[in-house]
Formats: structure tokens, C-alpha cells, sequence
């Protein structure tokens, strides 16, 4: 079978590709830049073009093309494809066909899921279970990879919520993370987030477990029959003692790997043998050290996820001068969640677990911005409220651009390089 993805860099859709690619299937694809994942696959046999979408880039006997959610139907690949009548499936589409042929165990909610499908991963595979795994992140244990095959009938797979992408999803178990306000350009407000995960919830056969954080108030408010965990059990501190990653965030992720364990008849002793092993994942709290300084990768760009992120921070360095760059994802986002980051920020600074803050300008995610929110929210916006809130003004810093921000972090103990854009690449170069 011939096929051909349309933003085949993705993260996810780059384990689909993968995936097929495993399958001996022929498989090709385009990106708009060049990046790792694309490099890998390219080593793995696939026909990848990089520098823009073409319609000669879709082969003409291709069998099926897979698209990221984020391509539009105006994308020429995308026309082109529906011009030949080939079958054009979204990636979480053709991830919902995969469901279907495995006991599928889906992690969902709105942070923790690539970090609690990473811990999970490598406690099935400990315990034989042999899953093939798809993740949204990159684990060392994979070769640095977001994909790995197994022979078994478990397909253990990250479900994102962004624009309902997880209703298209059918598994035999269901681990939710944790449920807040997120994606509001698609969803408009909370009670449309519960409804979405609600149906997903639905979704599962009659014999299927739902696995929920019992910590969490939306989680309790839309499931009355799952199997709960909860930091307030007596293994949450024997996980603390055994867990190489700092944060309570982390030992709710390890609390759900576990539960869900338990639920597929794993011993304990197994789990926690895992869990002690587990050396994090990319970009989430991923630490280098160099001669002058600790970075601290982080993919953290929501409120809730930054005040965790910084309060593990802390604990892992407790006496430490730590910086903190941070970029902005989404103006629209941005502006919906403006006010928790500025007291998610401002509380941090004051707690000390941050002492220096740098936002650098809001990420302008091509095709989901609409221009109003620019003129409303920016990074030098939030700064001044931060300031207003904060103990010492010479501690918060707006700096508009990667290139200027470089020049501030010099003489720096512990630097945290925080976001989903194109901070990342600040990232790649502090840590060589």
C-alpha cells in the first residue's frame, strides 16, 4: 500500500508514519521545514519533501493520504489528492481506524499524557504486554523516538482533546489525566470541554475501565464508576520515594501508570521497578547540563502546567538562582488565559521558585489566529501585569525575540526554556 502524509513532521502524525513504515508499506510525505522526526523517517525509508506543499508531491497510484489537523482544504497536496479520488483521511481519523483492530488504552486530559503514556509504555513492556505505542513525545528507551512496534494486541496511545480530536478514538480503557479549560478557540467554554470528554468517555464497550484522578473536581463531576487514584493513597509516597522526576504533577501521572497497571492484573513490584527507572521525556522537565549551566527543556504552555513545572523546578533545585524563558502559544489562547498566567507567574516569583521571568513575543501559530486578539494580548502586556503583582520589577523581563533573549543568559545557574513554539530551538542551542 501506497501512502502519502500531508505535515508528516508532526508529532503524531509522524507515528503514524512510522507505524505503516514498520508495516513495510510504501510511504511518503512533505513538511514545511525540515526537522529531527523528519530526518528519522527519512532513515527509515520514507520519501519525505521538505519547503512547501505541491501537488506533485502526491504520488498518483498513492492508496490513501493522511493529513495533519492543522493542513486546510485549500492546501494543494489536499486538493490535489481529492482531485485523483484518493482516500483522504485527518490523522486522527486514520488513528481511530487503529483503535478499532487493538485493546486500545487511551491516556487522555489536559496535561500529563505524554508523560503518563510514557511511564505506562515502559511498565507494559517490563511486564511482557508488548505494546505498540504512539506518543506524543520522544523517549529515549525508543531510540529517541515517538513510536514503537509491538507484537501483542495493546495499542497504547495518546488522545489529545484539541478540536475533539480523541472522539475518534474507540478503546477498551480510558486513563483521564485531569480536565480544564484548554482549547477554548474550539471549544468556547467549559461546559462544551466536559461534554467532548463525556462522549469519549461513551465511547468505550460495556466492559470497558475508565481510570480518572478522583483529585480532580471536573473529573468526578462528569464519571460516578471509574477506578480512582489519588495523591492522598498510601502508594503515592512510595512512588515519590522511587520516581527519578521531580513534581507531584509526576506522581499523579506515576499514580495513573499505576492504576492502570493493577487494572491489566501487573504486580505492583513491576510498576515501581519501572517507575524508578523512567529517565523522562522530551521536552517535558528534560535537564543538560554544561559547563556554565543546567537547562531545563520544557514543553509547559498552559497556566497550570507552568506553576507545576516551576514548583518541581524548585524542588529539584532547591538552592539555586533559576531562570525562567517563557514563550507564549497562540494569541487567541493567550488572551482567553491571561489572567491565570499572570498569577501563576506572579505567585511563582513570590514563592521563590522563579527569580528572573523572560517572556519573549506570543508564538503566531499559522491559520488559528484571528486578528482582533493580536491588537488585545502581547507578551509586554502580561509583563506589566506581572510587574504590578510582583515584589521586585527588575526580576520580569519582556525580551521580544530568541536572538536578544540568547544575550541576557549569561552568568545563569539553572535556565528554563519553557513553551510549545519555536523556543525550542533556543533550547538546541543552550544545550550544546
Amino acid at each position: 500500500m501506497k501512502i502519502h502524509f500531508i505535515g508528516i513532521s508532526g508529532i503524531g502524525v509522524s507515528a503514524l508514519a512510522q507505524y505503516y513504515l514498520s508495516k513495510k508499506e510504501q510511504v511518503s510525505g512533505s513538511d514545511l521545514v525540515s526537522s529531527e522526526i523528519a530526518e528519522i523517517l527519512k532513515k527509515k525509508g520514507a520519501k519525505v519533501s521538505i519547503g512547501s506543499n505541491k501537488a506533485k508531491n502526491i504520488p498518483l497510484d498513492a492508496d490513501l493520504v493522511i493529513y495533519s489537523p492543522a493542513v486546510k482544504k485549500d492546501n494543494p497536496e489536499f486538493k490535489q489528492a481529492k482531485k485523483l479520488k484518493i482516500r483522504l483521511l485527518s490523522y486522527p481519523e486514520a488513528l481511530g481506524e487503529l483503535t478499532k483492530e487493538h485493546f486500545t488504552i487511551a491516556v487522555a486530559g489536559t496535561h500529563g499524557k505524554s508523560t503518563t503514556t510514557s511511564m505506562l509504555a515502559l511498565v507494559l513492556i517490563k511486564a511482557g504486554l508488548d505494546p505498540t505505542v504512539i506518543v506524543g513525545t520522544k523517549l529515549k528507551e525508543f531510540g529517541n523516538s515517538n513510536f514503537r512496534l509491538g507484537r501483542s494486541k495493546y495499542l497504547l496511545i495518546e488522545a489529545c482533546e484539541h478540536e475533539a480530536s480523541f472522539l475518534n478514538y474507540y478503546p477498551q480503557i480510558i486513563v483521564l489525566t485531569n480536565i480544564e479549560a484548554d482549547h477554548l478557540d474550539y471549544y468556547k467554554n467549559m461546559r462544551n470541554v466536559l461534554k467532548a470528554f463525556k462522549t469519549f468517555v461513551s465511547q468505550m464497550p460495556e466492559k470497558g475501565i475508565l481510570i480518572g484522578n478522583k483529585d480532580d473536581a471536573n473529573i468526578l463531576s462528569m464519571a460516578k464508576n471509574f477506578k480512582a487514584y489519588s495523591l492522598k493513597q498510601e502508594e503515592a509516597k512510595k512512588i515519590k520515594k522511587v520516581l527519578p522526576v521531580p513534581g507531584e504533577h509526576n506522581i499523579y501521572n506515576a499514580l495513573a501508570a499505576l492504576t492502570t497497571a493493577r487494572a491489566l492484573k501487573i504486580p505492583d513490584k513491576d510498576t515501581l521497578s519501572s517507575l524508578s527507572k523512567y529517565k523522562g521525556c522530551w521536552r517535558r522537565f528534560e535537564i543538560f547540563e554544561t559547563k556554565d549551566y543546567t537547562l531545563v527543556s520544557d514543553y509547559a504552555h498552559h497556566p497550570t502546567e507552568i506553576k507545576a513545572t516551576l514548583a518541581a523546578a524548585r524542588e529539584k533545585f532547591p538552592k539555586k538562582k533559576i531562570c525562567c524563558v517563557f514563550q507564549p502559544h497562540q494569541y487567541q489562547r493567550t488572551f482567553l488565559l491571561a489572567k491565570d498566567f499572570i498569577k501563576n507567574f506572579s505567585e511563582a516569583l513570590n514563592k521563590n521558585q522563579v527569580n528572573e521571568l523572560i517572556l519573549i513575543d506570543v508564538y503566531d501559530v499559522a491559520g488559528r489566529e484571528g486578528g482582533i486578539f493580536k491588537k488585545k494580548i502581547s507578551s509586554e502586556k502580561i509583563v506589566k501585569e506581572i510587574k504590578k503583582k510582583n515584589k521586585s520589577d527588575n526580576s520580569v523581563l519582556y525580551i521580544p525575540t530568541i536572538k536578544k533573549v540568547e544575550k541576557r543568559l549569561v552568568n545563569k545557574e539553572v535556565i528554563i526554556v519553557m513553551g510549545a513554539g519555536d523556543i525550542y530551538n533556543l533550547s538546541c542551542r543552550l544545550s550544546t
